[in-house]
């Protein structure tokens, strides 16, 4: 399950940094503290489905490319 996590969290991390965000430009993007963007893009934390959808939107990428396998 971590090295899932960590997965996602790259791919998160990934998506911002394409996009030219910082972890606290997108956090406020989304409504959450700039701590758990980085929990999560760390593999640290266990997003909720609102939580990624909101990181998903803010990205301007399908959920899907997030989380897939």
């Amino acid at each position: 399950m971590l090295a899932r996590r960590r997965a996602i969290g790259a791919r998160i991390r990934a998506a911002r940094t394409d996009a030219g965000l910082t972890q606290e430009a997108l956090a406020e993007a989304v409504g959450i503290d700039n701590k758990t963007v980085h929990r999560i893009e760390y593999g640290v934390s266990d997003p909720t489905l609102s939580v990624l959808l909101g990181l998903a939107d803010a990205l301007h990428v399908p959920l899907a490319d997030l989380v897939r396998p």
